[in-house]
């Protein structure tokens, strides 16, 4: 567990820095603003407003379902490799939120625009942060 948990930290902090590379790297080499097709921007804030919707899911099918089977039986090791894969999933699709953002900047879209990309896959992916799998307190 103590491994999987190092190891899920590391790719959650590069995954971080990755898209802070992505802002910068949009800076840099994207074009000048200009006017992006709508229906672009569209179809990347739909397809956006899905990937949230299937980490939520992935959370619940995946994580939670594992870390409680992780609390009963610590030593299962299929419930930490559905754990584990549960939260790099979940890491996957919140740096596919910044992927659009760093897409639409490079067809020539503002950096706020964009920027509402990176930091939604910025603030999931820091506050997806993995935790190790506990009873819940009743109260």
């Amino acid at each position: 567990m103590n491994q999987a948990l190092r190891t899920l930290r590391a790719v959650q902090w590069s995954m971080l820095a990755s898209i802070l590379l992505y802002v910068a790297l949009g800076e840099v080499v994207g074009p000048s603003a200009r006017a992006v097709n709508p229906a672009t921007s569209y179809l990347f804030a739909t397809m956006s407003v899905a990937i949230v919707g299937m980490i939520f899911i992935v959370r619940r099918t995946l994580v939670l379902r594992a870390a409680e089977g992780l609390v009963t039986k610590p030593e299962d090791i299929l419930s930490l490799n559905h754990w584990r894969t549960g939260y790099i999933a979940t890491y996957v699709l919140c740096e596919a939120l910044a992927l659009f953002g760093l897409a639409l900047r490079l067809m020539g879209s503002t950096l706020q625009h964009s920027l509402l990309f990176y930091v939604g896959g910025f603030v999931l992916l820091f506050l997806f942060a993995p935790k190790r799998p506990a009873r819940p307190s009743s109260t």
